[in-house]
């Protein structure tokens, strides 16, 4: 028999030891407040699309939008992200900044029958114009300077329809200052900027663009988009954009860039924010509907391991379920 003379260690696996205490001195807490839920958008009645590479997500018409928001609220999550789905694209996204266009339709819509919900405008062209690029091109090219002019007209527009924040993703330089220029000319001082600080060209997109019929019609992205293998990037894209008037950072991707997320947090004061992207949350539907995975105890790890990377808010097309399942139900 071995007996264990004059032998030190830590006994870790103390605290360990039932759930209660394991729950007392748990250091990363998910809650449902943490969540905001991405919902699509579209014009019409009756029209409730599913995507097919994303289980459980639809296109809405305003109709059925009314019966997702309700849902959310009743389930105790505090904000949703909306994206629009316009019928009409022309190439200089005319929809995006229309007073009667779909996004600034549903936001009304929204506040109006639950005021209390936070209601966040995303920002951006790709939606809207038909060759799927985020901004102006002028001989293949995405033009910087003249495509934030229409940014801050379609932010403008989201906060006049009632937006409480505008969430640029477009990643133009200088969008943060023209459209907080923007928004505070018109009065809209009181408007927080929800950045996309940090938004890498990924592959993880890809369901994303078939829930918003966004993919570009000719090349890519990557002129605007992040490069996924830089680090000391994202610092200085945070770092603009802090100095620039933003209220909150967005990480995008975010599994696969949790070492970012944590870089930004530990160098930044503002609230941080990961975006479970459409790429992420299929991979874990796909595998879960083959019976490989638990879905829940995977879905609750991997929103965890956000906040524990530093997320203080985490947009998640999971919301619904994580909200469910951490009350139990």
């Amino acid at each position: 028999m071995f007996i264990l003379i004059n032998l030190n260690f830590r006994r870790n696996r103390r605290l360990r030891n039932t759930a209660t205490l394991r729950s007392m001195v748990r250091e990363t807490v998910l809650q449902k407040e943490d969540f905001i839920y991405p919902i699509f958008v579209v014009e019409g009645e009756d029209i409730k699309n599913p995507v097919a590479s994303m289980p459980g997500v639809y296109q809405l018409s305003l109709d059925h939008f009314a019966k997702e928001i309700e849902e959310v609220v009743e389930l105790g999550i505090p904000s949703i992200i909306l994206f629009g789905v316009p019928n009409e694209k022309d190439a200089v996204g005319t929809q995006a900044y229309a007073e009667d266009g779909i996004v600034q339709r549903a936001i009304r819509f929204a506040k109006e029958r639950h005021p209390e919900l936070v209601v966040i405008a995303d920002t951006c062209l790709c939606q809207y114009t038909d060759h799927g690029h985020c901004g102006v091109v002028e001989g293949g090219y995405v033009v910087n300077d003249k495509s934030l002019d229409l940014l801050v007209q379609t932010a403008v527009s989201q906060a006049k329809a009632g937006a409480d924040i505008i969430a640029p993703s477009n990643m133009m330089d200088g969008f943060v200052a023209a459209i907080r220029q923007g928004l505070d000319e018109q009065g809209f001082e009181n408007i927080p900027i929800m950045s996309y600080a940090v938004k890498y060209a990924s592959s993880y997109y890809g369901p994303f663009r078939d829930a918003a019929h966004s993919s570009p019609q000719s090349g890519d992205r990557k002129t605007y988009q992040m490069d996924s293998a830089n680090r000391m990037e994202a610092l200085r894209e945070a770092e603009a954009d802090v100095e620039e008037g933003a209220d909150f950072l967005i990480v995008k991707p975010a599994l696969s860039y949790l070492d970012i997320m944590r870089d930004v947090k530990n160098n930044f004061t503002l609230p941080v924010v990961a975006y479970n992207v459409s790429g992420e949350y299929s991979m874990i539907k796909a595998a879960a509907q083959n019976g490989w995975i638990n879905e829940q105890e995977i879905v609750i790890e991997t929103l965890t391991s956000m906040k524990r990377a530093g997320a203080d808010l985490i947009m998640t097309y999971h919301a619904k379920d994580a909200a469910r399942w951490l009350e139990g139900k």
